[in-house]
């Protein structure tokens, strides 16, 4: 469980530094992985309470972090 919760944080913090890098969002190197780290989170615990979820770990956090920068809406996004 925690190399998996590990893993985690490391791929959403990617997934957040890509984002800012390609432009996707423009919320802020700090602010994207945080909140990319925040969706990962909720969707990790949420998937290991109520067992849903893709079939590998890491597609989870891919999906949740990218969710998380759709949903979120901040100051700067125009």
């Amino acid at each position: 469980m925690f190399p998996t919760l590990i893993g985690t944080v490391v791929i959403a913090g990617l997934v957040g530094y890509a984002s800012e890098r390609m432009a996707f969002t423009h919320n802020g190197y700090l602010q994207s992985i945080i909140i990319c780290v925040g969706g990962a989170f909720l969707f990790y615990f949420v998937a290991l309470m109520f067992g849903f979820g893709f079939r590998t770990q890491g597609l989870n956090a891919i999906v949740a972090s990218i969710g998380a920068l759709v949903i979120v809406p901040t100051h700067w996004r125009r």
